[in-house]
Parts: C-alpha cells; structure tokens; sequence
C-alpha cells in the first residue's frame, strides 16, 4: 500500500502540474479562436477518447450516472466557460491563482449546504484569501478588473463541482460519470457557440498540439486519476497536492511568456497559498484516521466500476 499511496501522489501531482500549465496554453489558443469553440471541440474530443474506454472497462450505466454526471457537467462547464473568458482579460497568474481558491470555498460552501460548522482555521483562511485577492487582483488598491472576477466565479463553480463529486462517486460507476459529465460540458459548449454565430466544426491547424494536450492529458487523464487515485491516498493530503496548481501556473507563466506577477502580486499569492494550506488543517486533526487508505480487501469492496 505504501507504494500505491507513493504512486498516487506522483500521478496527482503530475495532474495538478498539466492543470497549471494549461493556463498558458489556453490563454494563448484563445487569442485566436471563439472561447466556447475551443472549449467545444476540447471536450468533444475528450468525450470521443473516453468513450471507448468506458465501453471495455466501466460497470454499468444507469439512470442516476446520467443524472448525476449531467449535475456535475453543468458545474464543470460553469468552471471552465467562466475561466477560460476569464484569461481573455486577466494574467495567467491572476487565473491560477483565483481558480485555487475553491480550496477555501469547498468547506465554506459545505457547511452552508450541510449545516456543517465553520472552523476558526477556516475562518482565518478566508481573511487571508481575501488579503491575498486584495494584493494579487488589485495591486494593493481595490480595482479588479472583470477577468479577475470571473476566475473567481470559477471558482465558486469548481467548489460546487468538487463536492458534487465527492458525494456521487461513493455510488456510481466512475469511468461512466466521468464520461457523462464531458459529455454535457461538450454539448453545452456546442450550444452556447452556436448560439453566438460561431462554426464549430472548423479546423485550426495550429491548434491540433494544444487540444490534444487539453483534452487528452488535462481532461481525460487528468479526471480519472483524480477519481481514481483517491482510493490510495487520503483527501486531506490530495487537496495539499492540489494547493501547487496556481505555483505551476504562475511558474510556468513567467517562463513561457514572461509574465510576472510585481512584489504586490507575490506577496498575494504568497497569503492565498496559506490560506490553502490552512484550509485543510481541520480535515487533517479531525479526519487523519479516518481517511487511512483501504487495505486490500475493503478496496476490493469499495471498488467502483471494475
């Protein structure tokens, strides 16, 4: 089991760093295609690579998959329509970022919807974060502009999504869910493109490397391991692997396209990241034990989909 949970983290890791670095990639495929266009054909190509997976080895669909991989569909779309648009206006860094976030909301947003109590370790996250929005976004003055607010609304969107999925995964088949759900981001990327004029199925030869990185390594790949790869490992310790998305970004930002973030913008990043890390510090005093990995025999008994 030690070397499962080892492995685990090395493909999170690996996730969250592809995660980070699309940032760039998608800020500059946007300049010069429809967001939503990219995003359909994104997904639709992602949708086409996991479907055959699902065919040879995923259980069985039912209704409620369906039901629920559209629920977390609507939400995922929500994340990535609003932070895609996000980047035509704000830095990569500022995205990345703003998109972390979701690791303070996801409680916050927890304990309204289940009446949970907010921890003061919480409550303190949520100051800093909002500290650290104050230097990142707005230079030290409260100007944001409209980019800024959508990757924060992407956010609120990728907490909603992380929860849905945190509560539909314990009963469905998740080869399955994670097909649904690609599927309806796609179909409503294809709708909101349509609906503003656009051709979708339009071919951008410069784009091919882009949405295969995108789609295979940063949609499909990505989403399964996350799925999967939590049977080994406990969330607390995937949700500090996943605190290192907005470094990758912004590291991979300033190397690529030279964009940095100012001495203001360091030292926002700098309280966002703590108040990430602290965040996660009540699931890990209250929930350590209880979220040791499964040994064999009730993974077997847990499994989903095999």
């Amino acid at each position: 089991m030690t070397f499962n949970r080892f492995k685990a983290a090395v493909l999170l890791l690996t996730t969250t760093f592809f995660w980070g670095v699309t940032f760039t990639i998608v800020k500059q495929a946007i300049e010069s295609v429809d967001v939503f266009v990219f995003l359909a054909q994104r997904f639709m190509l992602a949708f086409m690579f996991i479907l055959p997976v699902c065919f040879f080895k995923g259980g069985r669909l039912d209704g409620a998959t369906i039901r629920q991989g559209c629920i977390m569909g609507i939400f995922l779309f929500g994340a990535y329509a609003f932070q895609t648009v996000a980047l035509l206006y704000t830095s990569a860094s500022n995205t990345g970022f703003l998109t972390g976030l979701n690791v303070v909301m996801v409680p916050v947003i927890a304990s309204f919807t289940l009446r949970h109590r907010i921890p003061g370790t919480i409550k303190l996250a949520v100051v800093l974060s909002v500290c650290g929005l104050f230097l990142l976004c707005g230079n030290g003055s409260w100007r944001f502009n409209g980019g800024d607010i959508l990757a924060a609304i992407c956010a609120v969107c990728v907490s909603l999504h992380l929860i849905y999925t945190g509560e539909f995964t314990r009963t469905s088949d998740y080869f399955w869910l994670t097909a649904v759900q690609l599927g309806m981001v796609a179909l409503l990327s294809v709708a909101v493109a349509l609906g503003r004029g656009k051709q979708v199925f339009v071919w951008y030869p410069h784009l091919l490397t882009t949405l295969l990185v995108c789609s295979l390594i940063a949609t499909v790949f990505a989403f399964l391991v996350q799925t999967s790869m939590q049977r080994f490992i406990s969330h607390t310790n995937t949700a500090l692997i996943f605190c290192t998305e907005p470094v990758f970004a912004a590291a991979y930002a300033w190397l690529a396209i030279d964009e940095r973030l100012g001495l203001f913008g360091l030292l926002g990043a700098l309280l966002i990241m703590v108040g990430m890390l602290l965040s996660i510090l009540p699931a890990a005093r209250e929930t350590a034990a209880a979220e040791e990995p499964l040994d064999v025999a009730e993974l077997e008994e847990y499994r989903i989909g095999e």
